[in-house]
């Protein structure tokens, strides 16, 4: 840490400023990570390896992009190189408040799904970001990707109860996966990631996962995390991202693809968090439970008419 917030301070101004530096360990990011406190403000560093400035590079436009479409999110402030370190670095402003997993149960039904609805709404914002032409059609990367995912699960000795039901169901229905919009997708939009403040949504970080393909995808982690810790902020979600008009498409697709995220969770918990394997597979259960294995496109914890009666 010492060498690399010295070589930035002699080349950077607000760091020079910095009254404190504290580096913060959550997340999965390899990158390290640092709250700047500089002049009544706070800022986000982040540095990494330079093999991925230019991905870094696209993300800080992303961002800049994100602020014309009034999202909530970091706005950035600086990119660059460290040379001599072989790194690089970006700032961004830095959102203040608790993350919305550990806000979640301090709160009301009511306040969850409101919360929800304004995590929605955002990320439909969000979603007006269309992809680079460059980028090859969603479907063609979408089934590459499952493909490679299902064949790694196959081989890697974990067996799903009912797997071949999942697989069956992708299967006859992959075709509504095509023709699908190549936006923008934030790609880890889920209650840690979102910062919730004063008990009002607060935000949206980490947007260095990001991706291009069908926006709905990023519904998927309202199946894997946001329903079991809040199935008020769930509805509020999809509901807000829609404006209280779900169309019945929306099913279909959001069930494909939480049907393919169940074997690429096996397979990225055995490579990423083999100790949380047990956590996660429980939690696929549950999903397969919410759907009755794909035979309900529409999971049985939505239910709006309940929700706040």
């Amino acid at each position: 840490m010492v060498d690399i917030i010295k070589t930035l301070q002699d080349r950077l101004k607000l760091l020079q400023n910095a009254t404190r530096i504290e580096k913060l360990t959550k997340g999965y990011s390899p990158d390290k990570k640092y709250v700047v406190y500089s002049d009544d403000n706070k800022f986000l560093l982040r540095v990494g390896d330079m093999e991925g400035y230019q991905k870094k590079k696209i993300e800080f436009q992303i961002l800049n992009q994100m602020q014309q479409f009034n999202v909530q999110s970091p706005q950035p402030i600086d990119i660059g190189i460290i040379d001599e370190l072989n790194s690089c670095y970006n700032i961004y402003s830095y959102i203040d408040g608790i993350d919305a997993k550990e806000a979640i149960h301090t709160l009301t039904v009511e306040e969850q799904y409101k919360i929800g609805m304004e995590a929605g709404r955002q990320l439909s914002r969000m979603h007006l970001y269309e992809a680079p032409s460059t980028v090859n059609t969603w479907y063609d990367r979408a089934m590459d990707k499952h493909y490679r995912y299902l064949s790694a699960y196959q081989s890697c000795g974990i067996k799903i109860k009912n797997d071949e039901k999942i697989i069956d169901f992708i299967e006859k229905n992959k075709q509504h996966t095509k023709n699908r919009p190549n936006h923008f997708q934030h790609d880890d939009f889920h209650l840690e990631n979102i910062i919730v403040k004063d008990k009002q949504y607060g935000g949206v970080i980490d947007f260095n996962n990001f991706d291009w393909g069908d926006p709905l995808h990023d519904f998927v982690t309202v199946a894997l995390f946001q329903r079991e810790l809040s199935v008020p902020f769930s509805m509020g979600q999809i509901e807000g991202y829609f404006g209280n008009n779900v169309p019945e498409d929306f099913w279909m697709l959001y069930s494909i693809y939480t049907g393919m995220v169940i074997f690429s969770s096996v397979v990225w918990s055995l490579r990423f968090a083999p100790e949380q394997l047990d956590e996660m597979i429980t939690r696929l259960y549950v999903v397969l439970e919410d759907h009755k294995n794909f035979e309900l496109l529409k999971p049985t914890w939505y239910e709006p008419n309940k929700l706040l009666s």
